[in-house]
C-alpha cells in the first residue's frame, strides 16, 4: 500500500512537470514551405508582409528536416523517418534526439550551442517577428529539439558529450540505414573543455532569459516571442549555472575541449575559450542580476585580450558578439556596475572598421579571408545580424542608419541579389540551390558517385541556408562542393533573427521575389570553384565565357600596344645609330 501511495505521488510529481514544462501547441492549420514556384509571384500585400512570414516560416522548417531520434507525431517531414533511436545505450545514455549538425549525420554540442544561442538571443530582441508569422510555437518545439537532447548530454555537473561520430567517410545514404552504434566523445572534470562547457551554458542562460521573458530595454528592442514558460526557464538556467561552473572550477583545468577530445579537432576545434566565458556569464548575469556573473565577464575580456582577437562571429568566435551583449545587458541593467558608453564604443569600432575597411566579393558579400573559405555567407550573414541588433541603440542616426543598411545590403545578397541571380535559401525560389550536400535530401548511397547518383536531388531541403559563392562571387551548385553547398544548423541561425526582424518592419517584398525562372542559368559560370573543395578553380582558368571574351580583347589589345611600343623602339634605336655614324 506504502509503495502504491509513493508511486501515485512520484506520477503526479512527473506529471505536474511535464505539463509545466509542456510546449505550446502547433497552429490548427500546419504551415508547410509553399511550392518553389511561388517564389518569383509577388505578394498580395497585407501586414505583416506574407513573403517575408512564410521565409521565416522556412527558415525554422530546416530544423524539422535535420532531426534525430524518435520524430514527433506532428513531424511535417514526410520524408523524413525515425533514426537512432537507442542513440547513446551502448555508453549507458539516452542520447536520441537532437539534431544532425550538417550534410551528415554526426552531432557536435559546441555548434548546436551557438545556433541555440544565437536563435535565442534573436528571438529575445525580435520575437514579435515570430509572434506576428504565426511562427512561435515552431520556434518553441525547434528550441526544444535541440534543448532537450542538450540536457539529456549534460547528465551531471561535470560530464558533457560534445560530440557523436558520424564516421561520414563510410556512409553517404537515407536516414533509416545510419550505421550505429557510433562513437559518443564527453568532457569531464579530469578531461575537461572550458570553451565547450561555457559554450553550452550560455546556450542555456540564453534560453531561459528567453523562456523567463526577459527582455532587453523594451525601448530598443521588440518583446520576446511569446512562448513564456517559468518552469522550463528555471530548468535551462539551472543547466547553464551547472555549466557554467563546471567550465571555470574543473580539476583538469581550463583547457580548449580539442585538448581532451582530440577527436573534434578536424570539425569544430576551437580556438580558444576566453570568448565562450565572457559571454555565458554575461548571459548569466542577465538572468540572475548577479554582479559577480558580469565581474566575471568584464574579467575575462581583459585577461584573455579578446579586444585584440575580434575578427567574425561564428560557433568559435564570439568576441563581437560580446561587446554588443554587454551594451545590450547594460542599457537594460545599469546596477550591474558596467559603462554602457565603454562597451557601445568597443561595439561601434567594430562595426565602423567594417564599413570603412571590409573586404567584398566583386559583387558585394563582405568576405573574411580564411574564414570566409569554408562557407562564406555565415560570417556576413552574422555581421548584418549584429548590426542589425545594435542599430537601435548606437550612439548616432547616422551610424543606425549605416548599420542598417549594412545589414539591408547583405540580406538582400544572400536573397538574389548578386552576380548569379541566386537566393541562398534551398527551395525558396526557382534560382535557388537545387543540389546541396545533404546525405538525408541527395536520395543517393555512393559517396563517390555524389554528384551524379543521382543526377536531381530527390528531396528538396526547404529552408536550408548553404554555405555560398566562392571569393569570386561564383556559384557553382556542386553536390560534393561542401564548402559551397553543405547546410548547417548554425547557418539557418542569423538568417532565422534577420528573418524576424523584418516580418516586423519590412512591408514590401524581399528581394528573391523578382527573380524569375532561368535567371541563374543564364549566368551559371564554367569549370570549378575557388574554395575549399576545389582549388583548380582558382588558377583562372574557369571564368564564364562572357569573362572570357572580355578578357581575350584586353589582351589582343594590350599585344597590340606592346608590339606597337617594340616597333617604336626598334626604329629609335636604329636612328640614334645613323646619328652616330655620321
Amino acid at each position: 500500500m506504502w509503495g502504491t501511495k509513493r508511486f501515485l505521488v512520484a506520477f503526479q510529481a512527473v506529471s505536474s512537470t511535464l505539463v509545466a514544462n509542456a510546449q505550446l501547441t502547433l497552429p490548427n492549420t500546419t504551415f508547410l514551405p509553399p511550392n518553389i514556384s511561388t517564389g518569383a509571384q509577388p505578394s498580395s500585400g497585407g501586414s505583416p508582409n506574407p513573403k517575408w512570414s512564410s521565409l521565416l516560416g522556412n527558415l525554422l522548417y530546416f530544423y524539422d528536416e535535420q532531426r534525430s531520434g524518435t520524430l514527433p507525431s506532428t513531424n511535417r517531414v514526410p520524408w523524413r523517418n525515425d533514426s537512432l533511436i537507442d542513440e547513446g545505450r551502448d555508453q549507458g545514455m539516452d542520447l536520441s534526439g537532437g539534431y544532425y549538425d550538417a550534410g551528415d549525420y554526426s552531432k557536435f554540442t559546441f555548434p548546436l550551442s551557438f545556433a541555440l544561442m544565437s536563435i535565442c538571443w534573436g528571438a529575445t530582441d525580435f520575437g514579435k517577428g515570430y509572434d506576428l508569422a504565426n511562427q512561435t510555437a515552431y520556434l518553441d518545439a525547434t528550441l526544444r529539439w535541440g534543448l532537450d537532447w542538450l540536457i539529456k548530454a549534460h547528465p551531471d555537473d561535470n560530464t558533457l558529450v560534445v560530440m557523436i561520430e558520424a564516421q561520414h567517410d563510410n556512409y553517404w545514404g537515407g536516414d533509416r540505414s545510419i550505421p550505429s552504434p557510433r562513437p559518443v566523445y564527453k568532457i569531464t572534470a579530469a578531461q575537461p573543455g572550458t570553451d565547450a562547457a561555457a559554450g553550452a551554458a550560455a546556450a542555456f542562460a540564453a534560453c531561459s532569459n528567453l523562456y523567463a521573458n526577459r527582455a532587453f530595454a523594451h525601448t530598443s528592442f521588440n518583446a520576446p516571442a511569446s512562448l513564456k514558460n517559468e518552469s522550463y526557464a528555471d530548468t535551462l538556467l539551472s543547466h547553464g549555472k551547472s555549466l557554467y561552473s563546471f567550465a571555470v572550477n574543473a580539476t583538469g583545468g581550463r583547457k580548449t575541449y580539442q585538448t581532451s577530445v582530440p577527436q573534434v579537432e578536424s570539425a569544430y576545434g576551437s580556438s580558444a575559450y576566453g570568448d565562450e566565458l565572457s559571454m555565458a556569464a554575461l548571459f548569466l548575469a542577465f538572468a540572475t542580476n548577479q554582479q559577480s556573473y558580469y565581474q566575471d565577464a568584464e574579467t575575462d575580456y581583459t585577461k584573455y585580450d579578446l579586444a585584440h582577437n575580434n575578427r567574425v562571429f561564428n560557433w568559435d568566435s564570439k568576441t563581437p558578439g560580446v561587446a554588443v551583449l554587454f551594451s545590450q545587458v547594460l542599457q537594460a541593467n545599469s546596477g550591474l556596475g558596467g559603462n554602457f558608453s565603454t562597451w557601445q564604443q568597443k561595439a561601434e569600432d567594430y562595426f565602423d572598421n567594417i564599413l570603412n575597411n571590409g573586404e567584398y566579393t566583386d559583387d558585394g558579400l563582405l568576405y573574411y579571408d580564411g574564414d570566409s573559405d569554408d562557407a562564406s555567407l555565415n560570417p556576413a550573414l552574422n555581421v548584418a545580424m549584429l548590426m542589425e541588433r545594435f542599430a537601435p541603440i548606437a550612439s548616432s542616426r547616422d551610424k543606425t542608419s549605416s548599420y542598417t543598411s549594412f545589414a539591408k545590403r547583405q540580406i538582400d545578397y544572400v536573397l538574389g541579389k548578386n552576380s548569379m541571380n541566386v537566393p541562398y535559401i534551398v527551395g525558396l525560389n526557382p534560382n535557388s540551390p537545387r543540389n546541396p550536400h545533404s546525405a538525408m535530401a541527395s536520395g543517393g548511397f555512393d559517396v563517390g558517385k555524389i554528384d551524379t547518383d543521382p543526377v536531381n536531388e530527390a528531396y528538396v531541403l526547404y529552408g536550408a541556408v548553404v554555405g555560398g559563392p566562392d571569393k569570386r562571387g561564383r556559384f557553382f551548385d556542386i553536390r560534393s562542393d561542401w564548402s559551397q553547398t553543405e547546410v548547417a544548423l548554425d547557418y539557418n541561425a542569423p538568417m532565422l533573427t534577420l528573418a524576424a526582424s523584418h516580418v516586423i518592419t519590412e512591408s514590401s517584398d524581399p528581394f528573391y521575389i523578382t527573380l524569375q525562372a532561368g535567371a541563374y542559368d543564364k549566368v551559371k559560370p564554367q569549370g570549378h570553384p575557388c574554395d575549399a573543395v576545389f582549388r583548380d578553380g582558382c588558377n583562372g582558368g574557369n571564368l564564364g565565357k562572357n569573362v572570357i571574351i572580355a578578357m581575350a580583347v584586353i589582351l589582343t589589345v594590350v599585344g597590340l600596344v606592346v608590339l606597337g611600343l617594340s616597333v617604336w623602339y626598334i626604329l629609335l634605336l636604329k636612328r640614334s645609330r645613323q646619328e652616330k655614324m655620321a
